[in-house]
């Protein structure tokens, strides 16, 4: 009994880091996720901008 206690400790050791990088990996994923929609949306009021103002240009 003594030898499962100290297997599980040991795997609930090896588990808790894995998800601790999988929670952060998470997160990063979810950061870089938003930052690309915002730098889409940028990209795109730009390019709408420019097309909509090139009538003036000439």
């Amino acid at each position: 009994m003594n030898r499962d206690q100290e297997t599980s400790f040991c795997s609930r050791h090896l588990r808790d880091p894995c998800r601790a990088f999988g929670r952060r990996c998470s997160l990063l994923v979810k950061e870089q996720r938003a930052r690309f929609y915002i730098l889409r949306r940028c990209i795109t009021m730009l390019v709408c901008w420019h097309e909509c103002g090139e009538p003036y240009d000439s």
